[in-house]
């Protein structure tokens, strides 16, 4: 097989007569154009052709073009057709559309400003639409717990306990794993400032209170928030999608009743039950790395340890571990019944949801930390 033919370079040739015409010949398409030194050439041969105030231009010698090429000739001519042009009828469709595109006028087109008044606006207003759309959320909700509580036997018991599978029982193993680490970590840089100064004995005080009362609900809610309300928006974002809640409308099944209530129980259940398996694992890991950096027997740790950590801290602790399943439901759910119908839409609901809950998690243990200042001390 015979390779083709190269193409011609693109040449530009000037006049010296009166007329002062410009012939332009080759091949004026990008692969020519980006030959070794053609292009420095050709913008060259241009900008002389414009300084000589060229007004016939022949364009007929032309084999091939494309917009590389006439977007080059375009801006050669001061963005306008000249007097007199010669071009083939094959070529001269791209003059026509360079030419109905126009100058662009840079300083008419409007400038975007985050801090416009207009964008400001238009953040409050939407600020205002998700807490007026989540105080709504937590009032439905309110309703449904009473009808629950009215007929318990009508209640979606089948999909708490689904919920509660999911939320729950699958988290045991990444809650298990990261707490237990988070335990190594914190007793081997507590145990190395505490040995300078022959403190060894209150590394059970540091890891108790530190664990107990603030890293492991909040481990365990940051975990559930990423692993289980993603999971949540994404489902009902799907439905959505499928238009499987627009269904469960027609059919007279409330979205509330057996959708947001069953998942905010299951987690609000879930949750102080994953704060204390997290603590346990966590203070498992810190009582291992004590063990091997500073010598503390297990039998040591483990008789210490209810004395250094009073009881109201284990309360805090499971009551977090409630408000906390129940924020990261009700944020995961809200924005996932806000979810639009494409798959645009359901991807960044879901990670908006996640961002959200992790923050909404952080602001209530501030709150609690506040509240309970002289608590369990």
């Amino acid at each position: 097989m015979s390779s083709p033919a190269p193409s011609l370079a693109p040449t530009l040739g000037l006049s010296q007569d009166d007329h002062a015409t410009a012939t332009a010949s080759g091949s004026w398409h990008v692969r020519a154009l980006t030959e070794p030194h053609t292009m420095a050439r050709i913008k060259q041969a241009l900008k002389t052709a414009a300084q000589s105030k060229t007004r016939e231009w022949d364009l007929t010698q032309v084999e091939e073009l494309d917009y590389i090429g006439a977007q080059l000739l375009w801006n050669a001519w001061g963005r306008q057709r000249p007097a007199e042009l010669r071009v083939a009828a094959h070529h001269e469709d791209f003059f026509h559309r360079l030419e109905e595109t126009g100058k662009l006028d840079l300083n008419k087109l409007p400038k975007k400003r985050w801090y416009s008044f207009d964008a400001i606006l238009r953040r409050k207003m939407l600020l205002a639409d998700h807490m007026i759309g989540f105080v709504t959320l937590i009032g439905q909700l309110v309703i449904d717990m009473g009808r629950f509580v009215r007929q318990p036997q009508r209640g979606p018991w089948k999909e708490i306990s689904a919920n509660i599978f999911h939320t729950g029982y699958q988290a045991l193993g990444i809650t298990a794993l990261v707490g237990f680490l988070i335990g190594v970590v914190l007793s081997y840089l507590s145990a190395q400032q505490l040995h300078q100064f022959g403190g060894d004995i209150y590394l059970v005080n540091i890891l108790g209170m530190a664990i107990i009362r603030e890293l492991g609900p909040l481990l365990a809610a940051i975990l559930v928030a990423g692993r289980s309300g993603s999971s949540i928006t994404a489902q009902l974002g799907v439905m959505r999608v499928t238009e499987e809640l627009d269904a469960m409308l027609v059919m007279g099944m409330p979205h509330g009743f057996r959708l947001i209530l069953p998942k905010v129980l299951a987690l609000a259940l879930s949750m102080p039950l994953l704060v204390v398996w997290t603590d346990a694992m966590a203070l498992i890991g810190g009582m291992v790395a004590a063990n091997m950096e500073l010598g503390l027997s297990y039998k040591y740790f483990l008789r210490e340890l209810p004395d250094a950590v009073p009881l109201a801290n284990y309360w805090i602790g499971l009551g977090k571990g409630v408000v906390f399943g129940g924020l990261i439901a009700l944020v995961a759910c809200h924005f996932g019944l806000r979810i639009k119908p494409n798959t645009e839409s359901l991807g960044a609901g879901t990670t908006i949801s996640v961002v959200t809950a992790i923050t909404v998690v952080i602001l209530a243990d501030a709150l609690f930390a506040i509240i309970f200042t002289g608590v369990g001390f």
